[in-house]
Protein backbone atom coordinates (compact mmCIF):
# COMPACT_ATOMS: atom_id res chain seq x y z
CA UNK A 1 0.00 0.00 0.00
CA UNK A 2 1.05 3.17 -0.71
CA UNK A 3 1.07 6.14 2.26
CA UNK A 4 -0.77 9.33 2.43
CA UNK A 5 -0.42 12.05 4.53
CA UNK A 6 -1.75 15.07 2.41
CA UNK A 7 -3.47 16.61 5.35
CA UNK A 8 -6.86 17.91 5.59
CA UNK A 9 -7.02 18.54 1.96
CA UNK A 10 -5.70 15.95 0.96
CA UNK A 11 -1.76 16.95 -0.21
CA UNK A 12 1.32 15.45 0.63
CA UNK A 13 3.75 13.28 -1.07
CA UNK A 14 2.92 9.76 -1.93
CA UNK A 15 6.10 6.56 -2.74
CA UNK A 16 5.65 7.75 -6.35
CA UNK A 17 6.70 11.04 -5.60
CA UNK A 18 3.61 12.83 -7.29
CA UNK A 19 1.97 15.89 -5.30
CA UNK A 20 -1.15 16.19 -5.15
CA UNK A 21 -3.78 13.52 -2.92
CA UNK A 22 -3.56 10.50 -4.78
CA UNK A 23 -6.19 9.10 -6.90
CA UNK A 24 -9.93 8.29 -5.68
CA UNK A 25 -11.58 5.41 -6.89
CA UNK A 26 -12.14 4.46 -10.47
CA UNK A 27 -8.56 6.69 -10.81
CA UNK A 28 -10.24 10.28 -11.06
CA UNK A 29 -8.27 12.86 -9.02
CA UNK A 30 -10.48 14.83 -6.39
CA UNK A 31 -11.38 18.69 -6.64
CA UNK A 32 -8.70 21.15 -5.39
CA UNK A 33 -9.14 23.83 -3.02
CA UNK A 34 -8.17 27.54 -3.77
CA UNK A 35 -5.85 28.79 -1.19
CA UNK A 36 -7.14 32.10 0.88
CA UNK A 37 -4.14 34.14 -1.05
CA UNK A 38 -5.31 33.24 -4.41
CA UNK A 39 -8.82 34.25 -3.51
CA UNK A 40 -7.70 37.55 -2.76
CA UNK A 41 -5.65 38.11 -5.78
CA UNK A 42 -8.69 37.33 -8.31
CA UNK A 43 -10.95 39.56 -6.11
CA UNK A 44 -8.19 42.60 -6.64
CA UNK A 45 -8.03 42.00 -10.42
CA UNK A 46 -11.74 42.10 -10.50
CA UNK A 47 -12.00 45.39 -9.36
CA UNK A 48 -9.12 47.00 -11.31
CA UNK A 49 -10.87 45.60 -14.34
CA UNK A 50 -14.02 47.46 -13.17
CA UNK A 51 -12.02 50.89 -11.75
CA UNK A 52 -11.15 51.01 -15.82
CA UNK A 53 -7.50 49.55 -15.92
CA UNK A 54 -6.05 46.55 -17.13
CA UNK A 55 -5.89 42.62 -15.69
CA UNK A 56 -2.80 41.79 -14.61
CA UNK A 57 -0.02 41.88 -11.43
CA UNK A 58 2.06 44.14 -12.89
CA UNK A 59 1.30 47.93 -12.35
CA UNK A 60 -1.41 50.14 -9.77
CA UNK A 61 -4.80 50.47 -10.75
CA UNK A 62 -5.52 53.40 -12.53
CA UNK A 63 -9.29 55.16 -12.61
CA UNK A 64 -11.03 55.45 -15.69
CA UNK A 65 -13.81 58.04 -16.75
CA UNK A 66 -16.62 56.28 -16.05
CA UNK A 67 -15.91 56.17 -11.97
CA UNK A 68 -14.56 59.74 -12.02
CA UNK A 69 -18.76 60.87 -14.03
CA UNK A 70 -20.02 57.85 -11.52
CA UNK A 71 -18.41 59.76 -8.84
CA UNK A 72 -19.91 63.40 -9.58
CA UNK A 73 -22.98 62.49 -10.64
CA UNK A 74 -23.53 60.63 -7.19
CA UNK A 75 -22.04 63.78 -5.08
CA UNK A 76 -24.40 66.17 -7.81
CA UNK A 77 -26.99 63.59 -6.57
CA UNK A 78 -26.67 64.17 -3.08
CA UNK A 79 -25.70 67.65 -2.96
CA UNK A 80 -29.47 68.04 -4.89
CA UNK A 81 -31.01 65.72 -2.16
CA UNK A 82 -29.49 67.71 0.38
CA UNK A 83 -30.62 71.51 -0.94
CA UNK A 84 -34.55 71.26 -1.77
CA UNK A 85 -36.62 70.68 1.00
CA UNK A 86 -40.70 70.15 1.22
CA UNK A 87 -42.57 72.35 3.46
CA UNK A 88 -45.88 71.17 4.69
CA UNK A 89 -48.89 73.78 4.77
CA UNK A 90 -49.01 73.84 8.52
CA UNK A 91 -45.35 74.21 8.32
CA UNK A 92 -42.52 77.08 8.21
CA UNK A 93 -38.85 76.74 7.19
CA UNK A 94 -36.18 79.28 8.73
CA UNK A 95 -33.25 79.37 6.28
CA UNK A 96 -29.57 79.58 8.02
CA UNK A 97 -26.98 81.05 5.59
CA UNK A 98 -23.40 79.62 7.83
CA UNK A 99 -25.59 79.42 10.79
CA UNK A 100 -27.07 83.25 10.58
CA UNK A 101 -30.36 83.65 9.42
CA UNK A 102 -31.02 84.36 6.08
CA UNK A 103 -35.03 83.83 4.85
CA UNK A 104 -38.50 82.28 6.02
CA UNK A 105 -39.31 79.40 3.89
CA UNK A 106 -43.55 79.25 2.75
CA UNK A 107 -45.45 75.77 2.16
CA UNK A 108 -44.07 73.73 -0.53
CA UNK A 109 -40.67 72.88 -2.24
CA UNK A 110 -38.18 74.98 -1.64
CA UNK A 111 -34.54 75.38 -2.60
CA UNK A 112 -31.67 75.46 -0.03
CA UNK A 113 -28.13 75.37 -1.46
CA UNK A 114 -26.01 72.81 1.23
CA UNK A 115 -24.39 73.33 3.06
CA UNK A 116 -23.85 77.38 2.60
CA UNK A 117 -27.69 77.25 3.32
CA UNK A 118 -29.62 74.88 5.72
CA UNK A 119 -33.07 74.82 7.19
CA UNK A 120 -34.87 74.01 9.93
CA UNK A 121 -39.00 73.38 9.44
CA UNK A 122 -40.86 74.52 12.90
CA UNK A 123 -44.85 73.34 12.65
CA UNK A 124 -46.57 76.86 13.31
CA UNK A 125 -50.11 75.83 13.09
CA UNK A 126 -50.64 73.19 15.44
CA UNK A 127 -51.94 74.05 19.21
CA UNK A 128 -49.65 73.13 21.99
CA UNK A 129 -51.34 72.77 25.23
CA UNK A 130 -49.08 73.18 28.83
CA UNK A 131 -51.59 72.07 31.84
CA UNK A 132 -50.19 74.16 35.43
CA UNK A 133 -51.16 73.59 38.52
CA UNK A 134 -51.64 69.75 37.82
CA UNK A 135 -50.15 67.85 40.67
CA UNK A 136 -46.67 65.97 39.56
CA UNK A 137 -44.25 64.07 41.80
CA UNK A 138 -45.99 64.76 44.50
CA UNK A 139 -45.59 68.72 43.98
CA UNK A 140 -48.73 70.78 43.62
CA UNK A 141 -47.62 73.97 41.64
CA UNK A 142 -51.50 75.41 41.98
CA UNK A 143 -51.63 77.06 45.20
CA UNK A 144 -51.28 80.60 45.07
CA UNK A 145 -52.08 83.22 47.65
CA UNK A 146 -55.11 85.33 48.07
CA UNK A 147 -54.82 89.04 48.62
CA UNK A 148 -57.03 88.32 51.96
CA UNK A 149 -54.49 85.81 53.07
CA UNK A 150 -56.20 82.73 51.62
CA UNK A 151 -54.79 79.66 49.49
CA UNK A 152 -56.87 78.92 46.06
CA UNK A 153 -55.89 75.79 44.16
CA UNK A 154 -55.90 76.69 40.87
CA UNK A 155 -55.21 74.51 37.51
CA UNK A 156 -55.32 75.92 34.42
CA UNK A 157 -54.51 75.40 30.78
CA UNK A 158 -52.42 76.92 28.10
CA UNK A 159 -52.92 76.68 24.59
CA UNK A 160 -50.21 78.18 22.38
CA UNK A 161 -48.47 78.16 18.84
CA UNK A 162 -46.03 79.97 17.15
CA UNK A 163 -46.37 83.22 14.96
CA UNK A 164 -42.74 83.42 14.00
CA UNK A 165 -40.28 80.51 14.09
CA UNK A 166 -37.46 82.45 13.32
CA UNK A 167 -37.92 84.10 17.08
CA UNK A 168 -38.18 81.04 18.14
CA UNK A 169 -35.60 79.34 17.40
CA UNK A 170 -32.75 82.36 17.94
CA UNK A 171 -34.23 83.81 21.11
CA UNK A 172 -36.08 81.06 23.09
CA UNK A 173 -33.68 77.83 24.16
CA UNK A 174 -37.26 75.87 25.68
CA UNK A 175 -40.06 77.08 24.69
CA UNK A 176 -42.28 74.64 26.34
CA UNK A 177 -39.96 75.74 30.08
CA UNK A 178 -40.93 79.45 28.86
CA UNK A 179 -44.48 78.74 28.27
CA UNK A 180 -44.78 77.13 31.66
CA UNK A 181 -42.96 79.47 33.98
CA UNK A 182 -44.17 83.23 32.42
CA UNK A 183 -47.72 81.57 32.47
CA UNK A 184 -47.20 80.23 36.46
CA UNK A 185 -45.66 83.53 37.77
CA UNK A 186 -48.26 85.43 35.60
CA UNK A 187 -51.22 83.66 37.02
CA UNK A 188 -49.63 84.23 41.06
CA UNK A 189 -49.34 87.81 40.12
CA UNK A 190 -53.09 87.89 39.23
CA UNK A 191 -54.28 85.46 42.38
CA UNK A 192 -52.13 87.70 44.69
CA UNK A 193 -54.58 91.05 44.03
CA UNK A 194 -57.71 89.02 43.98
CA UNK A 195 -59.50 88.45 46.93
CA UNK A 196 -61.25 84.29 47.24
CA UNK A 197 -64.52 84.93 46.68
CA UNK A 198 -64.15 86.53 42.93
CA UNK A 199 -61.89 83.81 42.26
CA UNK A 200 -64.24 80.63 43.43
CA UNK A 201 -67.38 82.84 41.72
CA UNK A 202 -67.66 85.42 39.73
CA UNK A 203 -64.46 86.40 38.20
CA UNK A 204 -62.92 83.22 36.23
CA UNK A 205 -63.66 84.38 32.69
CA UNK A 206 -62.04 87.87 33.97
CA UNK A 207 -59.23 86.31 35.44
CA UNK A 208 -58.42 83.74 32.07
CA UNK A 209 -58.44 87.11 29.56
CA UNK A 210 -55.91 89.04 32.02
CA UNK A 211 -53.94 86.22 32.11
CA UNK A 212 -53.71 85.70 28.58
CA UNK A 213 -52.80 89.29 27.96
CA UNK A 214 -50.12 89.08 30.81
CA UNK A 215 -48.54 85.98 29.36
CA UNK A 216 -48.77 87.47 26.03
CA UNK A 217 -46.82 90.99 26.81
CA UNK A 218 -44.33 88.74 28.73
CA UNK A 219 -43.36 86.46 25.86
CA UNK A 220 -43.75 89.70 23.56
CA UNK A 221 -40.98 91.80 25.56
CA UNK A 222 -38.76 88.20 25.63
CA UNK A 223 -39.21 88.42 21.77
CA UNK A 224 -39.83 85.06 21.47
CA UNK A 225 -42.18 84.55 18.75
CA UNK A 226 -45.33 82.26 20.10
CA UNK A 227 -48.95 83.47 20.15
CA UNK A 228 -51.12 82.49 23.28
CA UNK A 229 -54.15 81.01 22.07
CA UNK A 230 -56.42 81.04 25.39
CA UNK A 231 -56.44 80.27 28.65
CA UNK A 232 -58.52 77.65 30.27
CA UNK A 233 -59.33 78.04 33.69
CA UNK A 234 -60.06 74.80 34.47
CA UNK A 235 -60.15 74.22 38.54
CA UNK A 236 -60.46 77.43 41.61
CA UNK A 237 -60.86 75.74 44.77
CA UNK A 238 -59.83 75.59 48.62
CA UNK A 239 -57.04 73.29 49.16
CA UNK A 240 -57.74 69.67 49.21
CA UNK A 241 -56.95 69.38 53.40
CA UNK A 242 -59.83 72.21 54.19
CA UNK A 243 -62.17 72.18 51.56
CA UNK A 244 -65.03 70.53 53.98
CA UNK A 245 -64.85 73.19 56.07
CA UNK A 246 -64.40 75.64 53.35
CA UNK A 247 -68.07 74.33 51.89
CA UNK A 248 -69.66 74.91 55.46
CA UNK A 249 -68.12 78.01 55.85
CA UNK A 250 -70.00 78.68 52.57
CA UNK A 251 -73.04 76.95 53.84
CA UNK A 252 -73.80 79.34 56.49
CA UNK A 253 -72.31 82.94 54.60
CA UNK A 254 -75.45 82.05 52.20
CA UNK A 255 -77.80 81.20 55.04
CA UNK A 256 -76.59 84.69 56.57
CA UNK A 257 -77.22 86.33 53.04
CA UNK A 258 -80.42 84.74 52.77
CA UNK A 259 -81.74 85.97 56.32
CA UNK A 260 -80.00 89.15 55.29
CA UNK A 261 -82.48 89.55 52.33
CA UNK A 262 -85.22 88.66 54.13
CA UNK A 263 -84.76 91.15 56.58
CA UNK A 264 -84.26 93.67 53.96
CA UNK A 265 -87.45 92.67 52.14
CA UNK A 266 -89.14 93.14 55.91
CA UNK A 267 -87.56 96.67 56.71
CA UNK A 268 -88.21 97.61 52.78
CA UNK A 269 -91.80 96.68 53.20
CA UNK A 270 -92.31 98.07 56.38
CA UNK A 271 -90.76 101.12 55.99
CA UNK A 272 -92.85 101.74 52.87
CA UNK A 273 -96.11 101.37 54.57
CA UNK A 274 -94.60 103.98 57.52
CA UNK A 275 -94.12 106.39 54.95
CA UNK A 276 -97.90 105.86 52.96
CA UNK A 277 -98.92 106.06 56.12
CA UNK A 278 -97.48 109.39 57.54
CA UNK A 279 -97.94 111.02 53.82
CA UNK A 280 -101.54 110.05 54.24
CA UNK A 281 -101.67 111.61 57.59
CA UNK A 282 -99.75 115.08 56.19
CA UNK A 283 -102.05 114.74 53.50
CA UNK A 284 -104.86 114.63 55.86
CA UNK A 285 -103.75 117.56 58.29
CA UNK A 286 -103.69 119.86 54.96
CA UNK A 287 -107.17 119.34 54.43
CA UNK A 288 -108.02 120.18 57.55
CA UNK A 289 -105.98 123.10 58.20
CA UNK A 290 -107.20 124.10 54.39
CA UNK A 291 -111.40 123.38 55.25
CA UNK A 292 -110.64 124.86 58.84
CA UNK A 293 -109.13 128.39 57.15
CA UNK A 294 -111.43 128.37 54.61
CA UNK A 295 -114.20 128.15 56.98
CA UNK A 296 -112.78 131.03 59.36
CA UNK A 297 -112.51 133.02 56.20
CA UNK A 298 -116.20 132.21 54.71
CA UNK A 299 -117.16 133.39 58.55
CA UNK A 300 -115.46 136.08 58.82
CA UNK A 301 -116.34 137.32 55.15
CA UNK A 302 -120.29 136.47 56.46
CA UNK A 303 -119.86 138.75 59.65
CA UNK A 304 -118.58 141.41 57.34
CA UNK A 305 -121.52 141.05 55.07
CA UNK A 306 -124.32 140.87 58.19
CA UNK A 307 -122.24 144.05 60.07
CA UNK A 308 -122.68 145.98 56.81
CA UNK A 309 -126.57 145.56 57.33
CA UNK A 310 -126.67 145.89 60.72
CA UNK A 311 -124.95 149.20 60.17
CA UNK A 312 -127.54 150.10 57.89
CA UNK A 313 -130.87 148.23 59.18
CA UNK A 314 -130.37 147.50 63.03
CA UNK A 315 -133.46 146.24 63.92
CA UNK A 316 -134.35 144.30 60.86
CA UNK A 317 -130.73 142.69 61.14
CA UNK A 318 -131.50 142.13 64.75
CA UNK A 319 -135.01 140.06 64.28
CA UNK A 320 -133.15 138.08 61.30
CA UNK A 321 -130.21 136.79 63.30
CA UNK A 322 -132.33 136.06 66.28
CA UNK A 323 -134.59 133.86 64.51
CA UNK A 324 -131.72 132.42 62.12
CA UNK A 325 -130.28 131.55 65.12
CA UNK A 326 -133.67 130.12 66.76
CA UNK A 327 -133.97 127.79 64.28
CA UNK A 328 -130.55 126.54 64.15
CA UNK A 329 -131.28 125.93 67.74
CA UNK A 330 -134.75 124.13 67.34
CA UNK A 331 -134.37 122.11 64.66
CA UNK A 332 -132.44 119.72 66.59
CA UNK A 333 -134.52 119.96 69.65
CA UNK A 334 -137.75 117.75 70.07
CA UNK A 335 -140.49 119.79 70.30
CA UNK A 336 -143.98 120.26 70.37
CA UNK A 337 -145.66 123.29 69.95
CA UNK A 338 -149.13 124.22 71.13
CA UNK A 339 -151.02 127.31 70.08
CA UNK A 340 -152.05 129.90 72.64
CA UNK A 341 -155.96 129.46 72.53
CA UNK A 342 -155.77 126.17 72.96
CA UNK A 343 -153.59 126.09 76.67
CA UNK A 344 -156.11 129.20 78.06
CA UNK A 345 -154.46 132.06 76.12
CA UNK A 346 -156.69 135.07 75.08
CA UNK A 347 -160.07 133.29 73.53
CA UNK A 348 -158.64 130.15 75.38
CA UNK A 349 -161.26 127.81 77.41
CA UNK A 350 -158.48 127.21 79.86
CA UNK A 351 -158.68 123.58 80.22
CA UNK A 352 -155.25 121.60 78.83
CA UNK A 353 -155.75 119.17 77.07
CA UNK A 354 -154.45 115.78 76.95
CA UNK A 355 -151.58 115.18 74.12
CA UNK A 356 -150.17 111.15 73.55
CA UNK A 357 -146.72 112.23 72.90
CA UNK A 358 -145.41 109.31 72.41
CA UNK A 359 -148.04 108.11 70.26
CA UNK A 360 -147.08 110.66 68.43
CA UNK A 361 -143.71 110.36 68.25
CA UNK A 362 -143.94 107.04 67.55
CA UNK A 363 -146.22 108.49 64.16
CA UNK A 364 -143.24 110.96 63.60
CA UNK A 365 -140.84 108.02 63.24
CA UNK A 366 -142.71 105.98 61.59
CA UNK A 367 -143.35 108.71 58.67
Amino acid sequence: MSGNNGGPWGGGSNQGGNRGGGRGPGGNEPPQIPEIDELMKRGQEQLRVLMGGRGGRGGPPRIGRGAVALGVFAVAALWVFMSFYTVKPEEQSVELFLGKYYDTGNPGLNFAPWPVVTAAVVNVTSERTEDIGVRRGGQDTGLMLTTDANIVDIDFQVVWNINDPAKLLFNIRDPQLTVQAVSESVMREIIAATNLAPILNRDRGVIADTAKANIQATLDEYDSGINIVRVNLDKADPPQEVIDSFREVQAAEQERDRLQRQADAYSNRVVAEARGKAAQIVEESEGYRARVVNDALGEASRFSSVLEEYRKAPEVTRKRLYIETMEKVMREVDKTILDEAIIGGEGGSGVVPYLPLNELRRTQEGN
